[in-house]
């Protein structure tokens, strides 16, 4: 990883917001930031210099993970803060306020008020967040092999599903095939919804046994060496009805419709729109009711926004989902989902398992 580039973005956002330093909370964004895998911690970033401050328990881990930040080690009072906003010389302290709790942010001013010099905590809400949208080559190669991964899991696994099986038991074989290709964890609790089960595009896998003529969706993903992946492929386990038929084809080319346009510069909400017109033309648009995708990274929600609405534009390097649905309350679902990254001012599709409703290929 690129630490030094990373660095020097987060200390041109501090120039634009007027800041000294600031204090990064965000397990995904300390790891984007510093290499650091720990579950405590904190950095503190000014423009001279970058600091990670951690417990006894990962000190020697930080040193290893995050050679290009000076360690500090902490105990559990807020003394820490202080020190090093002195020793940086800083003011105005910028934190990331959707990760900070309000008793976390009541300590933190505290411990900055004890030094005798006025300081302020200054709020930023997603500067780091935004930074981690954009990916470099060898961020793009971690998640092409977790899209890698989950895709052969899916492939070995469909084939097996039939009627007579539970939810838990297809998620259950995904989880271990995905184990065995090098996934260090799922990236998120594998959704498997069988028949009206289908109809919750959040459905926990249960002890629901799949039927013959359901339609199964499936929403899998690995996470390899930080990075996630996110897959969603609806199959038929015999012979389905004739609404079957037409949702699935009217998903289906909405999905490839939308790959197809993607281009530079469009934004989320124009790219939301190509999915999401066509559904509606077909007289689904009220069972549409996600967003046509997201991007995905360290975290596997993350910025860019593809959905109704969403202004900000599409750039290269951007890896996103496109996985449009239609949700049938009583009867099930159709969710189809690729994870693509823009290139070259297009799409290319970085998912390869296969769409076809037939478990077998």
């Amino acid at each position: 990883m690129n630490v030094n580039s990373r660095l020097e973005r987060l200390r041109n956002k501090l120039d634009e917001e007027d800041l000294d330093a600031i204090l990064i909370s965000s397990p995904e964004n300390r790891r984007y930031l510093s290499g650091f895998t720990g579950s405590a911690g904190y950095l503190l970033v000014s423009q001279d210099d970058a600091a990670l401050a951690t417990d006894f328990r990962y000190v020697e881990q930080a040193g290893r993970q995050a050679p290009d930040f000076r360690v500090e080690r902490i105990s559990a009072r807020s003394g820490w803060l202080l020190k090093l906003v002195e020793e940086q010389g800083g003011r105005r302290v910028g934190f990331e306020s959707e990760h900070v709790t309000v008793a976390a942010h009541a300590a933190l001013e505290k411990a900055l008020s004890e030094g005798g010099e006025a300081r302020e905590l200054i709020a930023v809400s997603d500067e780091v967040d935004r930074l981690r949208q954009t990916k470099d080559g060898a961020e793009i190669d971690l998640l092409t092999r977790a899209v890698e991964i989950a895709d052969e899991a899916f492939e070995r696994v469909a084939p097996q599903i039939e009627a007579g099986v539970t939810e838990e038991e297809v998620a259950w074989e995904l989880e271990k095939e995905m184990r065995e290709r090098g996934a260090e964890a799922i990236a998120f609790d594998i959704i498997v919804g069988a028949g009206p089960n289908g109809a919750l595009p959040h459905h926990r896998a249960g002890e629901t046994v799949i039927r013959e003529g359901q339609a199964v969706v499936i929403d899998m993903g690995a996470q390899y060496q930080g990075y996630c992946s996110d897959l969603s492929r609806t199959i038929a386990v015999g012979e389905p009805d004739e609404t079957f038929g037409r949702v699935y084809d009217t998903v289906l080319r909405a999905q490839l419709a939308c790959e197809e346009a993607v281009r530079l510069g469009m934004t989320g909400g124009e790219c939301d729109a190509v999915a999401r017109d066509l559904i509606a033309a077909e007289g689904y648009g009220d069972n549409f009711g996600h967003s046509l995708g997201h991007g995905v990274g360290i975290a596997v929600h993350e910025y860019p926004l593809v959905g109704p609405n969403a202004a900000n534009e599409l750039e290269d390097g951007m890896v996103f989902t496109i996985e449009p649905g239609i949700y049938l309350s009583g009867w099930g679902g159709v969710r189809i989902e690729d994870m693509v990254v823009l290139e070259n001012g297009q799409a290319r599709v970085l998912s390869k398992a296969h769409k076809s409703p037939n478990p077998a290929g």
